[in-house]
Parts: structure tokens; sequence; C-alpha cells
């Protein structure tokens, strides 16, 4: 930024994709956000991830005249912007129709709909998540591809693995000391921050919260802090969940667990069998095909599910197993909770609680069995089901689901399956250098 941009308030939305869209406005002019003056065609939440509004699959745009939807703002997430000149903000907002509704596609307003379900039964999930990412080099433009941060490489290949390498972060301390700075600046609840296997890749935990809404919000502000303090360093951050084929990809793990009206753990097993806990796995492990989707949002989520990694492809739970789909790290008292570990870090953090949450609610109506767990050393149980590997297949899983009618609506259900549809197909076209390098000598 430079000294002749004036301090803005910048109003943001939230599309299907987990992307930032809004409007950049002088503060002198900031009365018109809290008014509800600012205004925005509701398709801007049908866009895919090129963002072309699909009018032809959709009907969204044009063909109604593609008319404004409000941008009312949420008071709780005004947080100051420091990589902006002095003084400037942001604030997250939910498209609403002119008539005053919600707007069916938007991703804050899904999961306060959910909520709402879980108010109605004097219930409040408490989350937080787990974000990693990758660093990588800001020349990705010209050469096609990511690479890693040179202070991480020797001879420009990586210095090995760097799970836990205190060396990993003192080299990128800069970058890491001006994400931590930025993100208590916003007050987010950021708390360790570790460098993981992959070369410039880091996690970041954020505390838990009373509020899924909230949490989701952090998420997507620290995703952005990510960003914008990799431009301040010559850098680029990466959400992408396989960015690297031989490297770990990136995930964006949640922990969730369930208060009562008087703010007892409601899945705590105080000793005993946590049959509760169980259940809230059953939920979410029932509908985990039918939400995969939500978990792997694009073609190269799919790269990420591989045998022998930390990221699941059985659908199945243990307790303590990192290698699992949902792990149980407590079971007792007020730590007790789920962890939910197939998400990639692309995942759009408002639809991943929308999708866990009401796992988790149909094993809190009913009393369900997920089966034997899996133990560390051996293989899932027989029958375990598997993640799909493969994108349309998890396209027309989700397309084909009551589940996902039920807790995204219906409408948003034909609007992300046929939006995705369309990415599926034109990745499936999509002729690679792999093709070439494989079978045109061959062949």
């Amino acid at each position: 930024m430079t000294d002749t941009v004036p301090p803005h308030i910048e109003i943001l939305l939230v599309g299907m994709n987990g992307d930032l869209r809004g409007k950049r406005i002088p503060l002198d002019k900031e009365r018109k956000v809290w008014d509800g003056a600012v205004r925005l065609p509701t398709s801007t939440q049908s866009l895919d991830i090129w963002g072309d509004d699909n009018d032809d699959i959709t009907g969204l745009s044009l063909t109604i005249g593609d008319p404004d939807g409000v941008c009312i703002p949420d008071e709780r997430s005004l947080a100051p912007m420091p990589w902006g000149p002095e003084g400037s903000k942001q604030v997250l907002s939910s498209m609403h129709e002119l008539d005053g509704r919600p707007s069916f596609m938007d991703p804050r307003a899904i999961l306060s709909e959910l909520l709402k379900r879980y108010d109605e039964r004097g219930l409040t999930p408490v989350v937080a998540t787990e974000l990693e990412f990758y660093v990588v080099q800001d020349d990705w433009r010209q050469t096609g591809r990511p690479r890693p941060p040179e202070r991480l490489t020797y001879r420009d290949r990586p210095n090995g693995f760097q799970l836990y390498d205190m060396n990993a972060v003192d080299a990128l301390d800069g970058y890491l000391q001006t994400v931590r700075a930025w993100a208590k600046a916003q007050d987010l609840p950021a708390d360790a921050t570790t460098a993981e296997f992959g070369p410039g890749q880091f996690e970041i935990n954020l505390l838990h919260r009373a509020d899924a809404l909230a949490a989701a919000d952090d998420c997507v502000y620290l995703k952005r802090i990510a960003e914008q303090a990799a431009r301040k360093h010559g850098l680029k951050s990466t959400c992408m969940a396989k960015p690297y084929a031989e490297q770990a990809g990136s995930g964006l793990h949640v922990h969730a667990s369930v208060i009562d009206r008087n703010g007892d753990n409601v899945l705590d097993a105080k000793g005993g069998d946590p049959a509760r806990l169980k259940s809230v796995c059953a939920g979410m492990l029932q509908t985990m095909r039918d939400a995969q989707l939500v978990f792997a949002p694009f073609a190269n989520s799919y790269r990420r599910f591989q045998p022998g990694s930390f990221a699941p492809v059985d659908i199945d739970w243990g307790f303590g197993h990192r290698g699992t789909a949902v792990r149980i790290p407590d079971k007792d008292g007020p730590a007790a909770r789920i962890e939910h570990r197939v998400a990639g870090a692309d995942a759009n953090p408002y639809l991943l609680l929308t999708a866990i949450l009401g796992g988790m609610l149909l094993g809190l109506d009913e009393m369900l069995d997920p089966g034997p767990a899996t133990e560390p050393g051996k293989e899932p149980p027989t029958g375990t089901r598997r993640l799909t590997h493969d994108f349309l297949t998890a396209v027309e899983d989700f397309s084909a689901s009551p589940f996902i009618g039920q807790v995204f609506g219906e409408r948003y259900r034909k609007l992300y399956g046929d939006t995705k549809r369309k990415e599926a197909i034109t990745y499936l076209r999509t002729v690679s250098d792999f093709d070439y390098q494989t079978y045109l000598p061959r062949i």
C-alpha cells in the first residue's frame, strides 16, 4: 500500500469457494455500511472458481436480470486491516434479498440456519480449527508452479522434512511474526504455530469458540492474514490441498464439542462408555461420503487422499488415532470432543462446519453406533467404507443426498452440485502434461 491510498473499510462477502468479494469504501462514507446501503448482485455468491456466474446452468444472473442483494454487516467481525493504510478496517457481511430474507446462497447464512437447530435443543457447538498452508516463492506466475522459500532449500532442493523443525520456523521468522502480530491486531484466538512436513508448510491453531460462526470467521480472516503477510515479505501463501505431488497435503482439521444451557459438555463420558461421543461420530461417518464434496471441493483436493498419509482414506473412527477420519482425542471431562480430519485447507469454513455439525446433530438426536474403532497398527474393521478419490463421484454423491438437502437446503444442493459438476467435467476434459509424457511416446 502507498501513502496516497486513503484509509477505508472493506465490506466482505464469502463466496461458494471460500473466496472474499466485496467493496472498498472510504471511511468518510462508512455510514453506508452500517445503514445496509451496500449492494452487490446476489449472483456474486454463485460464482465458480473461475469467477463465472454460470447463468446457463443456474439461471441466477442475467436470466432474472441479475438483481441486487443487500450486504448486511456482522459488527462482531469488524477488525482493523493492518496491511492497509492506518485506520483501515474490514467487516464480514451476509447477502440478503431486498425483502430482508437471507440469501440461500450465502455460506454464513447457511451455517447460521443450522446453528438455530442446536439452539432449539438448548445446545451450543464449541469449535476450533487447525489450518495448514504452504508458503512459496513469489515467482509462481512466471514459472507456472510453486517452489519452496529459498531459505528452506539447498541448491533448489528442500532440506528434507521439516516437521516441528524450529530451524524452519526461524528461517521464516519475519513472515511468521507478521502473521502473529496481525492476528493479534484482529483479536484472533491464534495459539501455536508449528512447522509441518512439507517445505514451507505451517499449521496455526485457533482456540475453541462457543460460537461456530465466529470460529469460521476466524479461519477466513487467518487465511487472509497469511496471504497478505506473504505479500509483505515477497512470498505467497497457498491453501491448495496438494501444491506439491511429492510433499504432504494441507488439511483443515476441526475440533468440536457441544455444551448445554448449563455450560456442561454433553459429550463428557465421565469415565464410562462414551456412548454420546460415539453416536456423534456415527452421524458424521454416515454422512461423510455425501458431504465429501464440501471437505474436498476441487479437483486438486482429491490428490490429498493417499494411502500411507495422514489424510484419511477410510470412513472410520478411533481413540487418539491420527490416521482415522474422525478421532476422539479426549472422552472425559470438559475437553471431551471429536476431531474431524478429512477436510483440506481449501475447504470453505462455513460449509465445512455446516456439514460436520449437521452430521453431529444426527448423533445427538438419535443413538447411533459407529461400529468398532480402528486401532493403531491395525487395518480398519472389515466392511469399512472408503472416501472417494474421484471428484465427479463426489459431485454425484452430494447432488443425490437427502442429508445435504436437509442441511444446506435443496436449492443450494442443486446450485453447488451443478457448479462443481461443470468444474469436474472441465478437469476431466483437460489433457495434462502427464498424458503427453506417458502416452504420446508409447501409444
